[in-house]
């Protein structure tokens, strides 16, 4: 087994999570492995947010808040990561890892602990992440279907010199789906593990933070868009995705976003090379679901 380093820094880009906040500090300040430093960035909170972070990091000397300008509004895709990178600016500890939080999450105390001893089993491994839930009642379920390759982008933990490797997350939306394709055509892997210890449980459902859950489909059908994905796959995971809430319209509204994109010509992600893998990655997992491959 590979022998690495320890020690985690996360970054949390946050707005307006005074009802779930303290929950996602009370998981980290429980973890078996703490971070070496947390850098909470206030991104122009007007609800209780800050208090609460100020209050974390009095109590946590490796707990740190920075505050930036009230913006207006929720800025989510690149807005998030523009936030992030502002608080991997400011941190000044020695880590080997690095993480994006969210502050809307609950996770087992032995979490970074489980994800230590996968990324040592694997030195090609570039990030990692357990699979995502919501609660429904006294239980949980899954809360979208995630394909073991793709890291959750509510919690994603990078080695340092893969993130870097990468040129850590693009400001735009579908900087999550963006970040494992280039760690894969880099020659890294990328890996969500469904694992008791691993468990999410996310607050809010995905793509909600905006408005509403349809606003949150629609962008992610013009994310596929501006990420360079086929049609056919964008279609396929469209009808996938109509067995989850929102039943149907859920599914309807990716592929509406993504027509909507296509026929206004909006931009598209460009990188040497990273199109026509993508698209040789898609298709093989559309062969993969009909039994051609």
């Amino acid at each position: 087994m590979e022998e690495i380093g320890r020690r985690i820094l996360l970054v949390s880009p946050v707005r307006d999570e005074a009802e779930t906040l303290q929950r996602t500090i009370d998981s980290v300040v429980a973890q078996t492995v703490q971070p070496v430093q947390w850098i909470i960035v206030d991104d122009g909170s007007t609800d209780g947010t800050a208090a609460i972070a100020d209050r974390a990091a009095d109590e946590h000397a490796w707990i740190r808040v920075h505050r930036r300008e009230n913006r207006g509004h929720r800025s989510v895709g690149g807005g998030v990561i523009e936030t992030f990178d502002a608080g991997l600016a400011v941190a000044d500890a020695e880590h080997d890892f690095v993480g994006k939080l969210d502050g809307d999450l609950e996770f087992s105390p032995c979490y970074l602990a489980r994800a230590l001893e996968i990324f040592a089993a694997d030195d090609q491994l570039a990030a990692v992440s357990g699979k995502v839930y919501y609660r429904v009642g006294d239980d949980f379920a899954p809360e979208f279907s995630m394909v073991d390759e793709s890291v959750a982008g509510c919690f994603k933990l990078y080695r340092r010199g893969a993130f870097e490797a990468i040129g850590g997350f693009v400001r735009a939306v579908m900087w999550d789906g963006i970040d494992f394709h280039r760690a894969r055509q880099a020659g890294y892997r990328t890996l969500s593990v469904e694992d008791e210890d691993l468990r999410i449980i996310h607050f809010r459902p995905m793509g909600s933070s905006d408005r509403n859950i349809y606003r949150g489909r629609m962008r992610w059908g013009r994310g596929q868009y501006f990420m360079g994905s086929t049609f056919a796959y964008v279609l396929a995971s469209g009808v996938f995705r109509m067995r989850e809430k929102p039943y149907v319209l859920g599914g309807v509204f990716i592929v509406a976003g993504f027509l909507i994109a296509a026929l206004r010509g909006d931009e598209r992600y460009e990188s040497p090379g990273f199109r026509e893998g993508l698209r040789r990655w898609q298709w093989q997992r559309l062969r993969s679901l009909v039994g051609l491959a």
